[in-house]
């Protein structure tokens, strides 16, 4: 039986959406039920065995949204496989890892999630939002920094043990 996961993100300019999207597309096709959504979308995760949740990162803070998210379910969470991703670094920084921010790093430790994964994001003149962000779509920053083949093979990781923990909960049977 496929897992249910929850693919939840939180973006300012669709770096962060479109990276949740790539995820959940390999889940899919790894044959577990994919819902992705905005974070403040969610209503519910009782239906979802796994849980995948992105943040954009700016000035080493997660958006407000994401970080009510780990909040309002955290409880919920704590009884769920998670995963956690933030995306953000562009330019010559784009491979620079960031640490949680210390408020996401405590709810983190307190689900049981392991710290998140950072992929780098993108800063496009059509979806810059701000002033700070319209000026940085428009320097040597602007660009879709994202490392697709990085995104997939994290979630390909995720899909397989999603799988292997299903494979473990199956009965064995002799022959």
């Amino acid at each position: 039986m496929p897992s249910k996961v929850l693919v939840a993100y939180a973006s300012k300019m669709g770096a962060t959406a479109g990276i949740a999207e790539a995820v959940g597309a390999v889940l899919r096709e790894r044959g577990h039920l994919a819902d992705v959504r905005d974070v403040t979308g969610v209503d519910s995760i009782t239906q979802y065995d796994a849980v995948v949740l992105g943040s954009a990162i700016y000035l080493r803070r997660w958006r407000p949204e994401a970080v009510r998210f780990l909040r309002r379910y955290a409880e919920e969470l704590g009884d769920r496989r998670v995963w956690l991703f933030h995306s953000g670094p562009v330019g010559p920084d784009r491979e620079q890892l960031q640490d949680m921010p210390a408020n996401v790093h405590r709810l983190a430790h307190r689900i049981g999630a392991a710290p998140a994964t950072t992929f780098a994001g993108a800063i496009l003149p059509a979806t810059a939002k701000g002033f700070l962000a319209r000026h940085l779509a428009n320097s040597k920053l602007a660009g879709d920094s994202r490392d697709w083949p990085l995104i997939a093979a994290w979630a390909e990781d995720i899909a397989a043990t999603l799988t292997s923990t299903e494979d473990a909960t199956q009965p064995h049977h002799r022959a």
